[in-house]
């Protein structure tokens, strides 16, 4: 059983949407970066502040397996927790239709630092994530 560090709630808008009539697959990567950063935010990290002192977090891999589609109007729930893999910050991060509670998308979204131009730990991360790293 997977536990969440967080969750953020999303409604799917109309343009975000395929002439089928469901989410476009590259949204999902959307509400996936957008959790990411309201996380950051939540535990007190700002991305502007971030690149300010030199310290940049990128996206080096994402998995991304849709299950269930989404579609106009539908509310969703955006969840996620991570692990450390040596200089790589992972995140599991899940996406569930909230009328009916099931997954559209299960992904694994590794991420690792630039730290003033090379790619490198970060201390400010490693304390910052301690309280919610398995």
């Amino acid at each position: 059983m997977n536990t969440y560090i967080y969750e953020l709630e999303m409604k799917v808008r109309d343009y975000e949407c395929d002439l089928q009539g469901i989410v476009n697959n590259a949204n999902y990567q959307h509400y996936l970066e957008h959790t990411r950063h309201e996380f950051l935010t939540s535990v007190g990290l700002s991305f502007a502040a971030l690149h300010e002192q030199g310290v940049d977090p990128v996206v080096a891999r994402i998995s991304m397996a849709f299950k269930t589609p989404l579609r106009s109007g539908d509310e969703f729930v955006s969840k996620l927790y991570m692990k450390k893999e040596g200089i790589k910050y992972v995140f599991y991060q899940d996406i569930y239709r909230k009328r009916d509670g099931r997954i559209a998308v299960k992904s694994t979204v590794e991420t690792v630092c630039v730290v003033d131009g090379r790619l490198s730990d970060s201390p400010l991360f490693d304390n910052v994530f301690a309280p919610y790293l398995r």
